[in-house]
């Protein structure tokens, strides 16, 4: 099932929290929805999964609009709010019964809940109290309970906040899993999860969308942010005579005879640098073009 916001605009008092917005997930797509704290993300969200009703513009949820038929998109949509509202003094199977309710006649929820637990790697701790579990287990009850109706759309507000690296990777190769058959967007302030699992990357900041591409194609544009070349040549070299160079923007010395060079075109210049030191009597000693990151490119468009 497919995402589209079309002018979305939200205003609480007299803050415009969303200000028309407006982007596209396809069926299957993994969408990454990402931007600084109060950026609107998480009021998005609610905005698409029926929590909240947006001022102005519309959501269609498989060309369905969230308005005009609420009940019957929300049975259609996962969600896990950032902060994970779950009951701690419940058992998991107590709790994933509870929530398969809402859902589910009473013959489905016991092999929704057993497939849950599985599909979440929860039956070492399935007769615990959640109030018990660790974070990272916390998560994982969050997700079963967002998936307990096998939907078709998973929204997930930052889904690894303050788990650590093992429990990320874990909770990151989970989501990967679930996406294979289902349209996912998630939001998340770690940009290595995003390029590690996202298909797409929509960019939030200050209620409005300042990016919205393929993964592929964004993590190009941030590669393309600067092209700086760390070089070290065999000998002295005046700062001046580099300047004079077309193809250069502006240098810094970083030690002796090292120097980064931020190149004035988009092309690799590291031919042109090499024959620079030829027809000047140098050598170079060594050579590299310094890549920019999706972090970069996030902070050139958030800052």
């Amino acid at each position: 099932m497919s995402i589209k916001a079309d002018n979305v605009t939200k205003i609480y008092g007299a803050q415009k929290a969303l200000n028309n917005v407006s982007f596209e997930i396809k069926t299957g797509e993994i969408a990454g929805f990402i931007g600084p704290n109060g950026a609107g993300k998480s009021t998005m969200m609610k905005i698409i999964t029926g929590f909240l009703p947006q001022n102005e513009g519309n959501v269609f949820v498989n060309n369905q609009n969230i308005l005009e038929d609420n009940i019957n998109i929300r049975r259609k949509i996962g969600y896990l709010p950032e902060h994970n509202p779950l009951y701690m003094d419940m058992y998991i199977r107590e709790y994933l019964r509870y929530t398969a309710g809402f859902y589910l006649s009473a013959k489905q929820i016991k092999p929704a809940v057993d497939k849950m637990i599985s599909l979440t790697g929860l039956e070492r701790e399935q007769n615990k109290l959640i109030g018990s579990l660790s974070k990272g287990y916390r998560q994982r009850v969050g997700l079963a309970q967002a998936l307990i109706h096998n939907p078709e759309i998973l929204i997930l507000d930052e889904p690894t906040t303050g788990l650590d690296p093992n429990q990320i990777i874990e909770i990151r190769n989970l989501i990967v899993e679930i996406g294979k058959d289902k349209t996912i967007m998630l939001s998340t302030h770690i940009m290595q999860e995003v390029e590690a699992i996202c298909d797409k990357i929509i960019i939030i900041n200050k209620g409005e969308i300042v990016a919205d591409d393929s993964t592929k194609h964004i993590i190009k544009e941030s590669a393309d942010i600067d092209n700086i070349i760390l070089i070290e040549f065999g000998k002295k070299l005046d700062k001046g005579l580099l300047l004079e160079q077309n193809y250069i923007k502006d240098v810094k010395s970083i030690g002796e005879n090292k120097w980064l060079i931020k190149a004035a075109i988009k092309d690799d210049i590291r031919q042109h640098l090499f024959n620079f030191a030829v027809k000047n009597n140098n050598s170079v000693l060594a050579m590299q073009k310094q890549e920019k990151s999706l972090e970069d490119l996030f902070k050139e468009l958030t800052k």
